[in-house]
């Protein structure tokens, strides 16, 4: 027996050796990249970066940086944080969390000075990039959040695309025949909560397998308002699908904050939805790490059997959480035909309830971190149209591309370890 406990820091100690190394060689493979790149094939022309509007309260002058010194400057940077990600692997048997956020920012940063120095107009309009970009955001963050007030209790929701898809298009038909935006917003996280309680129906109660489950609702939900877009809302009444024109939900702009340079139009120039999508992050990762609610739903997902000993019912528990994550992404559903576009189109979600999943892993099952992870896939996804605008020769399906790997990375342990709840896709059965 000791023998065998004297073998097991050692076995401990050469994985966490083995995956200590990982890091450091992930950052000399993409410094070198960087200096092939931005150093020695930088464009000569400069990049330009357009802070402030016409009306923001005050005004703040184009940043212009010379696109090759610039990129000479930040491979020299990266290689440097390279050669300390090594060292600290060295003698410490770990790289410290800055080095790979610090790399990971000024990679970024020097990506982006590369492609516009290199583009016809060589500028780009950071509002209108971070402002767009809340277009794709918003209802990521409510899909991701779905997933962190199930997941964080102990169930797997891969059913975010169907509950997104259901709110998208009960919200236009309420909203239609009503012509009240909140009648549509309301219908939206009840639609949501219909998947939601499929979901927890089977997988908790019959205790079925919470991924298949996920998977049937979202064809089901995708089938389903496919054929009643097919025969509802496509039916028309004097040439006008009637069924079709959602009332719109008004940006509601605060005075002087919407005029902040960049922060301003892309916080506080929100319709309702957005104002609550904000309010929901702080309020769910206050109530998950400060309350004790959230106390008894992290002890449910990640010791079920213990949190049942203590007299915390676990099934009912769960069995809420995976309500509430439904509504909250049938209101992330609602974004799309009530703010982002005014009509219903099918299958109109695009996959973001998948993307939703990516980037609650990369936020590390927390509400903050899940947003800022959405907020990452919305400015890339933004990115592409800005930049082909602006006359890139790289191919915009390249650039889209780009956030999905840096989640594979951040999963794989690039940027440290993601440990899903313990419990999380394992059903409870009291015994």
């Amino acid at each position: 027996m000791s023998v065998v406990a004297a073998a097991e820091p050692s076995k401990l100690a050469d994985r966490v050796a083995i995956r200590s190394w990982r890091t450091p060689i992930l950052l000399g493979v993409f410094a070198l990249v960087a200096v092939v790149l931005f150093a020695i094939l930088g464009p000569d022309g400069q990049a330009t970066f357009r802070i402030s509007q016409d009306n923001d309260a005050w005004q703040v002058p184009n940043l212009v940086l010379p696109a090759k010194a610039f990129g000479i400057v930040a491979s020299l940077i990266l290689v440097a944080l390279a050669v300390a990600a090594w060292l600290q692997s060295k003698n410490q048997a770990r790289v410290a969390k800055w080095v790979t956020m610090t790399f990971a920012v000024v990679f970024v940063i020097a990506l982006m000075v590369w492609i516009i120095g290199g583009t016809k107009t060589q500028n780009i309009t950071l509002v209108g990039l971070f402002a767009g970009a809340m277009l794709i955001t918003t209802p990521l963050v409510f899909g991701s959040l779905s997933g962190v007030l199930c997941e964080r209790s102990g169930v797997v929701n891969i059913a975010i695309e169907g509950q997104l898809l259901a709110g998208a298009f009960t919200a236009a038909l309420v909203a239609s025949i009503t012509q009240n935006a909140f009648a549509g917003l309301f219908a939206a996280a009840v639609a949501g909560m219909l998947v939601s309680f499929l979901l927890a129906a089977f997988s908790i109660k019959y205790v079925v397998n919470q991924i298949i489950v996920g998977v049937v609702l979202n064809v089901l939900v995708s089938g389903l308002t496919g054929f009643l877009f097919e025969k509802i809302m496509k039916t028309k009444v004097d040439g006008v699908a009637i069924y079709n024109q959602p009332v719109h939900l008004p940006d509601l702009p605060i005075p002087f904050l919407s005029q902040i340079p960049i922060l301003g139009p892309m916080l506080f120039r929100q319709s309702i939805i957005g104002y609550f999508m904000l309010v929901l992050v702080v309020a769910l990762w206050f109530g998950l790490f400060r309350t004790r609610w959230g106390l008894r739903i992290r002890a449910v997902g990640e010791h079920p059997k213990a949190a049942d000993t203590v007299g915390i019912n676990v099934n009912r528990t769960r069995f809420l959480n995976v309500m509430a994550g439904g509504a909250v992404a049938g209101i992330g559903g609602a974004y799309f035909t009530l703010v982002a576009v005014s009509s219903f189109s099918k299958d109109m979600t695009g996959g973001l309830g998948f993307i939703a999943l990516a980037a609650l892993i990369f936020g590390r099952w927390n509400p903050i971190g899940a947003a800022l992870a959405a907020l990452l896939f919305g400015v890339a996804g933004n990115l592409q149209s800005i930049l082909s605008l602006a006359g890139t020769p790289i191919d915009g399906q390249f650039l889209a591309m780009l956030p999905y790997a840096l989640t594979i990375l951040a999963v794989s342990g690039f940027v440290g370890k993601s440990r899903a709840p313990a419990a999380s896709g394992q059903p409870y059965v009291k015994g």
